[in-house]
């Protein structure tokens, strides 16, 4: 039932990936009465994503198509939450990206991480690994797509086996063109932990300045090592 309901609104379809997580024992202690997570990925727009690679940094295109995906996303979650609480599932919505009110908060500046990883979310639920540069890379559509999350507290069980490591060998495309050089070449896997092969930090100081200097703006955007991975890109003839 909540299978069916959730690809009702997945449309097109060709645009979606979705999947279920086991989350016993992975959250804060505040979300334990929910030991399912449903991880929803939005397909990214090619044409948009490859001029980033062709103008070495972000445009004003992408910067658009970050934040409505990121909006439909949410208006998909709330949606999903309302059919999912005339079943009787209780559900959280994390959302895509985090509020400008708590991205500047000093605790969440401290550690860039938030409460809940839409990453370790879609992992278990085996939709994909994370690379090098700290990007979710999907099976189906590589890293070209956004993110967002339910928590309920109604357990299903995952249609996939959950990917503990990376699959991204020896390609080290995202790390060459990172601008803030915050990778430095290490594979993924659920017991490094992401200082060890990612600086958030300098990623974050990073896109701040391309933001200001290409869009005006005062956010963290880049897009390089996004467009630029090989899974997921499709080849022109």
């Amino acid at each position: 039932m909540i299978r069916s309901i959730i690809e009702n609104r997945l449309i097109p379809e060709t645009d979606y990936i979705y999947g279920f997580a086991e989350l016993t024992g992975l959250l804060d202690k505040k979300y334990t009465e929910f030991p399912s997570g449903l991880s929803i990925g939005q397909r990214l727009d090619d044409t948009i994503l490859d001029e980033i690679d062709t103008g070495n940094g972000p445009t004003p295109a992408y910067y658009e198509l970050y934040n409505e995906t990121n909006r439909n996303l949410m208006e998909l979650a709330s949606r999903l939450q309302n059919d999912l609480e005339i079943l009787g599932v209780k559900s959280v919505i994390i959302e895509p990206t985090i509020p400008p009110e708590r991205s500047n908060s000093v605790e969440y500046l401290r550690t860039l991480t938030a409460d809940v990883s839409h990453k370790m979310v879609a992992t278990r639920a085996g939709l994909g690994w994370i690379g090098k540069t700290d990007l979710f890379v999907s099976k189906r559509f590589g890293p070209r797509l956004r993110l967002v999350s339910l928590l309920m507290d109604h357990p299903l069980k995952p249609a996939h086996i959950p990917i503990t490591k990376s699959r991204c060998g020896t390609c080290t495309l995202c790390v060459d063109r990172c601008p803030a050089g915050a990778a430095n070449g290490k594979l993924w896997d659920i017991r490094v932990r992401r200082e060890e092969f990612f600086d958030a930090h300098k990623c974050r100081e990073t896109c701040g300045k391309l933001a200001r200097t290409r869009l005006n703006v005062d956010r963290r955007v880049c897009g390089i090592c996004v467009s630029v991975c090989p899974i997921g890109k499709k080849v022109k003839k």
